[in-house]
């Protein structure tokens, strides 16, 4: 049986949530800022950005990023 690839939307908030949580910055989006694909890749950086600021270690993060 042959896996299925997670979603673009999905794979664009944890490419943004990587981002944030490194402490890049907003404008490193590699998505057009009209599309939906940058709306999630932002919601993921902001995402990132909240634990990176309320100081979630990087092993925390990436059990987050696993579970999502």
């Amino acid at each position: 049986m042959r896996r299925q690839k997670r979603d673009s939307s999905h794979r664009a908030f944890i490419k943004g949530y990587q981002a944030g949580i490194s402490g890049k910055n907003k404008s490193t989006c590699p998505h057009t800022e009209e599309t939906s694909l940058a709306q999630d890749w932002f919601n993921g950086w902001r995402e990132g950005r909240e634990d990176n600021w309320s100081g979630y270690n990087a092993q925390a993060c990436q059990q987050k990023v696993i579970s999502l």
